[in-house]
């Protein structure tokens, strides 16, 4: 995994630019997205040659009325109830999809846990420990960065918590 500067960087995602200014080491992976692909998620796993368990995809929910990240694997889905329960809140739905393009500054199908416009409160399935590197989307579709769980769970002051179901 190479690491990459601040000048490979620039013209780069709020995502790696975040990643370039903390020094951690990261991969970008890019590939041609098909618009008419099913799942945003599935097509990155796909395009990557990447098992879909360690490729993961960027949900927002409202919490009681929080706006909430979930990192879960694209091979499954968010348990809402679970996720809810991982943030201290009663009621999780998904986010109205304008409120977090709005908040997050990312289309849907390219948000990142990474450079976010606003910060918000992020829980990381727990499964992403079991894996050495892990993908999430780097800011835009067909752009994937991958990185170790552990600096993905420090850069977001990400909560661990089992939110994916299988």
């Amino acid at each position: 995994m190479a690491k990459k500067s601040k000048k490979q960087q620039s013209g780069g995602t709020p995502a790696t630019v975040a990643l370039a200014a903390a020094g951690v080491e990261f991969t970008v992976h890019a590939y041609e997205h098909d618009p008419a692909h099913p799942s945003y998620g599935e097509e990155a796993a796909e395009a990557m040659g990447v098992s879909p368990d360690r490729v993961f995809k960027t949900l927002v929910a409202d919490v009681d009325g929080e706006l909430v990240v979930a990192v879960v694997p694209v091979a499954g889905s968010l348990d809402l109830k679970a996720l809810a329960a991982a943030v201290g809140g009663k009621r999780a739905a998904m986010a109205d999809p304008a409120a977090a393009e709005g908040t997050t500054g990312y289309v849907r199908g390219g948000i990142s846990p990474l450079g976010q416009r606003r910060r918000l409160r992020t829980v990381l399935d727990a499964s992403a420990a079991s894996h050495a590197t892990v993908c999430v989307s780097a800011g835009r579709r067909g752009l994937e960065v991958e990185l170790a769980p552990d600096d993905l769970s420090a850069l977001t002051d990400a909560v661990s918590a089992p939110v994916g179901r299988a």
